[in-house]
């Protein structure tokens, strides 16, 4: 680790820049025409930022990261509902994911995968809240396997770019 990244000045620096990255990739994603039928379907490009980043630094500057991302997207590009549903799956993926990568039980990969699907499943149970009905749940078994798949290619993506950082030095 750099001494910039050990100081206040550095620590916020960072991140900036990965929340930064963060928003650039959501805004790209949002570009990418996905219609498969069922709202709420995305590749969640962004998590590879939050899943790398659980790798490297303090969960703290990763959840601030997290959060500050989903609500000036929320803000930028969203609606006060968008931010709601964006925040209950990010805030439920991030502590899956540190959970896992703490008990170290799965590579990068089946971390991301365990993060997309808790995503989904936040998002589902915030609409049952948002809706008082349980009828958003019929969505439950799709939305697992977009958020699973997805969480698959980011956790390939992520351990690809792991395995950059470590050999780069």
């Amino acid at each position: 680790m750099s001494k910039m990244r050990k100081t206040t000045a550095g620590k916020v620096a960072w991140c900036g820049m990965l929340t930064a990255l963060a928003m650039i990739f959501s805004y790209v994603e949002a570009l990418i025409p996905i219609n498969a039928g069922i709202p709420g379907i995305k590749l969640g490009l962004a998590n590879l930022v939050v899943l790398t980043g659980l790798y490297y630094l303090s969960p703290s500057e990763v959840f601030l990261v997290n959060v500050c991302r989903i609500l000036l997207t929320g803000f930028l590009f969203g609606s006060g509902m968008s931010i709601l549903y964006s925040l209950a799956g990010g805030v439920l993926s991030f502590f899956v994911m540190l959970l896992l990568i703490r008990l170290d039980l799965f590579s990068p990969i089946g971390v991301s995968a365990c993060g997309g699907a808790a995503h989904n499943t936040a998002q589902l149970l915030t609409a049952c809240l948002v809706l008082g009905s349980s009828a958003p749940l019929a969505y439950l078994p799709v939305l697992l396997l977009a958020g699973t798949a997805a969480g698959i290619l980011m956790g390939i993506l992520s351990k690809a770019l792991l395995y950059v950082f470590k050999h780069a030095a």
